[in-house]
């Protein structure tokens, strides 16, 4: 496309909206004269009518004096005002207007976001052009949102959500794993995701017209786990008033989902491992056994080598769980998707908020969103959006609405950026030790870490370890 193609898109239905902010009288005058036929023009002569204006119409451009204030010459009103307007409006093309003895502000006031800066007295044709250029990278702006919100609509994945090169082979690994029947362990921390991985798996079965049973098997106590997942005849204990089907008879045909396995006790465990390996149950109080076609797809936020070792899972449960092994990056390690997921979000909630029109996040929200560490994952970026969707009063959602106070944004950058090296720093030694501890074998060595052999080749090309 053209600049001149460019230029006159964006005015195909109406003129642009053009704010003038200057305590001149004289310049207001003039520069609505001079525009008035190209632009839809407003004028202010101080902040208030400035951010009133601004939040009413979205300007597309702001000319803006540098200098409110004609008896302090070193005043920086300009600056206050473009920091809101940006906040606000991060899309508006913001202009200064500077005297002689102002240049060194208004070159402060591009680096914190002014588009340009142009001096007094006004050259009108010089204007037209810095507008013009202004409006152009405006709609180059607008098309590439349009076309990022087109990427974003590729990157959702049944109910998984990501663009990262991280995530993208999670969702090439379902899409391979979905139409087996293999057994499915599925890691990764708490909040990642991993029961929509579970769900995904199931939908894209030849079982998803089937049921997807979910079992937490940290939230359901021990005594009452047997009768959850078996079943039971009636008289088996007391309280057993009637015969009651378990989950895995109630999942027949499709999918039951294990969640928290790790939480499992070893008796249990033991009979879990005999019904992935004959396909048979009994309910409680009963000797008869019942054949099931089911599939098991199990997840843990545990580290079930370290249990294996603790004695408190078995080892021939895990690889039997493990036919298949799927882990969820945390949103920490996967790059550029904070933003993509908090946009889905934003999307997501803000159509249940009958009378608000949340256009986006402002960039101080951007810059707290993209610095924390997210130590609850996906779950908790979705808690705090929709937290922010609910209690914000503006077009733009701030830091303030998310819940993020003046520490956590002094803090957050340094401390990702520490904890980000940690983390990297840790994982380099750890996949040297166990690569050389399997002497070179990768598939050894991936057992050692209790991740997938192609987890392991990701992290030794990330990191440039070669064997």
């Amino acid at each position: 496309m053209s600049t001149h193609d460019a230029l006159r898109d964006t005015r195909d239905e109406q003129n642009p909206k053009l704010l003038i902010v200057d305590d001149d009288e004289g310049i207001l005058k003039q520069l609505k004269w001079a525009f008035a036929n190209d632009y839809e023009v407003s004028l202010a002569s101080t902040k208030d009518e400035a951010l009133k204006i601004t939040a009413a119409q979205n300007p597309d451009l702001v000319a803006l004096d540098i200098n409110l204030d004609p008896d302090s010459p070193s005043s920086k009103d300009g600056i206050s005002i473009l920091e809101e307007i940006k906040n606000t409006n991060p899309e508006a093309k913001v202009i200064m207007i500077t005297g002689n003895d102002t240049k060194e502000i208004a070159l402060e006031a591009v680096s914190k976001g002014a588009f340009d800066y142009f001096n007094k007295p006004v050259n009108i044709d010089e204007l037209k052009i810095i507008f013009k250029r202004a409006l152009y990278l405006q709609r180059l702006e607008k098309e590439n949102k349009r076309l990022s919100e087109e990427l974003s609509n590729k990157s959702v994945f049944e109910e998984l959500v990501g663009s990262s090169s991280q995530i993208q082979s999670v969702f090439s690994l379902i899409k391979r794993v979905a139409p087996t029947d293999a057994t499915v362990l599925i890691t990764g921390e708490s909040g990642t995701g991993k029961e929509l991985a579970a769900k995904a798996i199931h939908s894209l079965s030849n079982r998803k017209d089937k049921p997807f049973i979910i079992v937490n098997c940290g939230a359901i106590p021990e005594n009452l786990l047997e009768s959850e997942l078996f079943g039971h005849e009636k008289g088996a204990f007391t309280d057993a008033h009637a015969q009651r089907k378990g989950k895995l008879e109630a999942a027949e045909g499709g999918t039951v989902f294990l969640d928290e396995i790790g939480e499992m006790s070893l008796s249990l465990q033991v009979k879990i491992l005999r019904f992935l390996q004959e396909r048979v149950i009994e309910r409680v109080g009963s000797n008869t056994p019942i054949e099931l076609d089911v599939r098991v797809i199990a997840a843990t936020n545990s580290d079930l080598t370290k249990k294996i070792k603790d004695g408190v899972f078995r080892e021939d449960l895990y690889y039997r769980l493990s036919v298949i092994q799927i882990n969820i990056p945390p949103l920490r390690d996967r790059e550029g998707d904070v933003m993509l997921l908090a946009n889905y979000f934003l999307n997501k909630y803000k159509s249940d908020m009958v009378g608000k029109e949340i256009k986006g996040f402002n960039n101080e929200a951007k810059k707290i969103l993209t610095s924390y560490v997210w130590p609850g994952n996906v779950r908790e970026l979705e808690n705090k959006v929709r937290r922010a969707v609910i209690l914000s009063n503006e077009p733009f959602i701030t830091a303030g609405d998310l819940g993020f106070n003046k520490k956590d944004k002094a803090s957050f950058s340094n401390d990702t950026f520490s904890l980000k090296k940690a983390r990297s720093d840790l994982e380099v030694s750890l996949i040297k030790k166990a690569l050389h501890k399997a002497k070179g074998n990768v598939s050894i060595a991936a057992r050692f870490l209790g991740i997938t052999r192609p987890t392991l080749y990701d992290l030794m090309k990330k990191y440039n370890i070669s064997v």
